[in-house]
């Protein structure tokens, strides 16, 4: 027995996605980016990689996680930039997303609707514990949402805040565990 009864096969259809990876500083967020995209390259799918060109912590191209893995990618100074720069691609992998423009959520959506899986990693939290940059409208499109914690340095428990240890009022300011510690709530409203 036939499921169809249409004398032509019925078309594949491409099913893009967006999925995204979000938690607290040094929680594996970009450690979990890398492991998608290297599986998804792995499988033999065509990757292309983004971050922000002002993130240039560890390296002005690649994205590379604390713990020193690292992963190619093309840096883009706003989000209408990975439209023109994805194209014939299967998977796009965004690092730092925070830091995008607001079009950010809007350019993922255009991407998996044409069959793109977007894979996007960044912090859903600033300094203030407040919602991040486009953050919150991409975790609540996204098909997939993954929140990952880190280990309060203070307590042990469970972290899911970025603590800043430098004086400094600006929301963006690119550090590492000079200026930020991973914080549970407790010891992050102590």
């Amino acid at each position: 027995m036939t499921l169809f009864n249409e004398p032509f096969q019925r078309k594949q259809l491409t099913r893009g996605s967006i999925e995204v990876i979000c938690g607290s500083m040094f929680s594996g967020k970009t450690e979990e980016l890398i492991r998608r995209l290297r599986r998804a390259e792995y499988a033999k799918l065509t990757c292309e990689i983004f971050k922000p060109a002002v993130d240039t912590r560890y390296d002005d191209k690649a994205i590379v996680s604390h713990d020193l893995n690292s992963i190619q990618s093309t840096p883009v100074t706003n989000s209408e930039s990975i439209l023109l720069l994805s194209n014939n691609v299967q998977v796009v992998g965004i690092d730092e997303a925070q830091f995008f423009d607001d079009e950010l959520p809007s350019v993922c959506v255009k991407l998996a609707s044409k069959g793109i899986r977007v894979i996007v990693a960044g912090l859903d939290m600033d300094y203030l514990g407040q919602p991040f940059g486009p953050m919150p409208s991409l975790m609540a499109i996204a098909e997939y949402v993954t929140k990952v914690q880190a280990v309060c340095v203070q307590c042990g428990s469970s972290a899911s805040h970025s603590f800043r240890k430098v004086d400094n009022d600006s929301q963006v300011l690119l550090g590492e565990k000079e200026s930020y510690e991973p914080r549970c709530r407790v010891c992050f409203n102590m």
